[in-house]
Parts: C-alpha cells; structure tokens; sequence
C-alpha cells in the first residue's frame, strides 16, 4: 500500500510541476491587451478606442450612409466614419471630421441581436495597428454612435494573430502606432 501511495504522489507532483521549455524556443508568446485600446486605422492614420471583445466573432466599424455599388464585376460599399460621434478622441468637439471610404465588400452577415431584430451588414477586410503591428482583420459595417467605441475587435482578430485579453485592465499595448490628430487630419484634408 505504502509503495502504491508513493508512485501516486510521485506521478501526481510530476504532472503538477511547472513544465520548463527549452532555451532555444525563439517564438514569443501571444500578445496580451486590455479589454480597451488604441488602434490606428492604417489608410488614414487615426486613432480610435477599441474595446477588444470575446463575445464578438467578427470585429465591428462605426459606419454610417453605408451604400453598395458594383465596381466591375465585384460588390463594393461606401460608407463614413464621423468622428465626432466619439468624443474620446482629442479634439474631436472642436472638428466636425468625417472620413470616407470605399471599399470592396467581403461578405455579408446576419447579426442576431438581444430583443431587436437581426441586421444583415456588409464587411469589409481594413489594416489597422496595435501595439504597434499592422494587422488586418474583418469589420462589420454598423452606426455604433451610441456606443462608447467606435470600433470593436472580436475573436477571429484575436484567435488568428494570437491575443490574450486581459478583462480587468485597459491600454496593456507596449508600443503606440503612429497616428495623426484630428488637427493634423483636417489640415490635409483642406
């Protein structure tokens, strides 16, 4: 009994003790955000706040006006992101920016929401940088002007670039994206 008790125990603490990987393991581990953070959308350079969430399959844009159009052959949408519809963002009382976009439309999808009815929205594939990489993911186009963030990232983000998101704190990112202001934006836009 004694010696079955003990080849228990030594296989248990085996199995319970913390597992060393070799020191030749180059690959880092997956990057770990808050459950809020800046993204930058790549083609214009403005910053935004993402709420990263794991609820979410398919990442989400503030978009209003959305209008599709054939380009050739292919499906396309038009469609803008007012950003003083958040007003987080530095200086954003101060302009009136409007960015427009045309796009081509990857899919559709049909959104179920909780006590409304489902919406069919169009997605668009966008860059946009985090923690300072480039990614590029999924967007379902939709007026989020009453929530507090005009963009959320969602799993199919975080499950194929590898993201840990950490629920209790915000702005975990360990580098910035390179960004204009909403100043420098209306300059150029002039």
């Amino acid at each position: 009994m004694k010696y079955g008790l003990s080849l228990w125990l030594a296989v248990v603490m085996a199995f319970s003790a913390p597992m060393v990987l070799a020191d030749d393991d180059d690959s880092e581990g997956p990057d770990t955000l808050g459950f809020v953070e800046w993204i930058v959308l790549h083609d214009t350079g403005v910053r935004v706040k993402a709420r990263l969430d794991t609820g979410a399959k398919t990442s989400s844009l503030h978009a209003v006006n959305v209008e599709p159009f054939k380009k050739g052959d292919e499906e396309w949408v038009s469609f803008e992101l007012p950003l003083d519809d958040h007003k987080e963002l530095e200086g954003a009382d101060d302009n009136n920016v409007v960015l427009n976009f045309e796009m081509p439309v990857e899919r559709t999808v049909l959104i179920k929401r909780k006590g409304a009815d489902s919406q069919r929205r169009y997605v668009v594939k966008m860059d946009f940088c985090v923690s300072g990489h480039v990614y590029e993911t999924q967007f379902s186009l939709t007026d989020r002007g009453r929530f507090h963030y005009a963009a959320i990232l969602g799993r199919r983000f975080m499950g194929d670039d590898d993201v840990l998101v950490s629920s209790s704190e915000s702005f975990l990112a360990n580098d910035e994206c390179d960004y204009q202001t909403l100043e420098e934006l209306n300059k150029s836009q002039d």
